[in-house]
């Protein structure tokens, strides 16, 4: 099956980075006219231009990823392209056609030495596709695992091929588990672990159902390949090629949303500069503190006069007074005013 290679990988990481910036330096070139000032990084309209660009080359090259996955699974042609005979095929049908094909290909039927050798290459192909389809069991298994299941010399029954095939699709989606808890645990990816959990299993049921079932998916049968046949030259996909495509497109999903994550939903970085939550905390317990022990010492000063309400009332009346006398001499007028007044006396002078 087809699986994300280094290159693929590492072109996750470094292409879409390097695009962007060359995208965005590039529209700016042609739309902005000559002597305007064009956004510069740290402003807000350049992070808003970037972030739309990002996303976008983000989405083309989940689409090239599935692309290139599709090509790659066409370009070793399945047993029923080789036969040229449709999916339901019987064997009476493919025996038929391959009867047609020893005409037109037996290398016996060959004059050239050079041609004769492809039409051998290509005969013992066609005999080996004609002997896997017309084996209900080889057939069963190759539909669903692909030509890998010709390699199983151990799988004789029906049983055989499940229960390797099972076992294999478990492999794949444990190590593929195990690797995104890894790199939840580093750090790397600190959203949405729940839901690629989830997908992880939803996949890893439907692939259980697919090659367990004696038809292929209803949605496969009578949506998908009837449409991609109807509007191209595209055949019809074998469940083994479908799985292998949503497997790519899982794995690429993954590492899109990783990519997106920080930059739909950014994280507002804690540098200092910014007080956070615990830090507001902290303050209002300290105030409250002070509160507390600026109560208690005015308790303490004003316990004399607790005793006698006629001198807590001269006391009351004196602080008032002082905080109305303090209010003015604070005001800048009659402080400078006060200052023209008090300067010849400090000056030895009469005023």
């Amino acid at each position: 099956m087809v699986q994300l290679d280094f290159l693929s990988i590492a072109g996750w990481y470094f292409l879409p980075g390097w695009v962007t910036r060359w995208t965005q330096s590039a529209f700016y070139a042609i739309w902005i006219r000559a002597g305007e000032p064009r956004p510069q990084p740290g402003t807000q309209r350049y992070a808003n231009d970037y972030r739309r660009i990002f996303v976008s080359v983000i989405l083309a090259y989940l689409a090239y990823t599935v692309y290139n996955a599709d090509y790659t699974l066409q370009q070793e042609p399945s047993f029923y392209q080789s036969l040229g005979v449709p999916l339901d095929a019987t064997e009476r049908a493919i025996q038929s056609r391959f009867r047609r094909l020893t005409v037109q290909y037996h290398p016996d039927k060959i004059s050239s030495d050079t041609n004769r050798q492809f039409a051998e290459a290509f005969y013992v192909h066609l005999k080996h596709c004609k002997d896997g389809l017309i084996d209900p069991t080889k057939r069963f298994a190759y539909d669903r695992f692909g030509p890998e299941v010709f390699e199983w010399q151990d799988a004789k029954t029906l049983y055989d091929y499940v229960y390797k095939g099972s076992w294999a699709a478990l492999t794949y989606y444990l190590g593929s588990i195990g690797g995104l808890f890894i790199l939840s645990m580093i750090g790397y990816l600190k959203k949405g672990n729940f839901w690629r959990y989830l997908l992880m299993t939803i996949f890893f049921a439907f692939e259980i159902h697919t090659i367990t079932r004696p038809d292929a998916p209803a949605f496969l049968t009578y949506i998908v390949n009837p449409i991609i046949t109807r509007v191209s030259n595209h055949p019809p996909y074998l469940q083994f090629q479908l799985l292998a495509l949503m497997r790519q497109i899982l794995i690429s999903f993954f590492i899109a949303i990783t990519q997106l994550g920080p930059i739909l939903f950014p994280t507002q970085p804690v540098d200092g500069t910014e007080p956070t939550q615990p830090q507001y905390d902290r303050l209002e317990a300290v105030l409250k503190a002070g509160q507390q022990e600026t109560n208690l010492l005015t308790a303490l000063e004003l316990s004399p006069f607790a005793a006698d309400p006629a001198s807590m009332r001269e006391l009351k009346t004196s602080m008032r007074q002082w905080l109305v006398d303090n209010t003015v001499r604070q005001n800048p007028t009659v402080r400078d005013a006060m200052g023209r007044v008090m300067q010849p006396r400090a000056n030895g002078r009469p005023t």
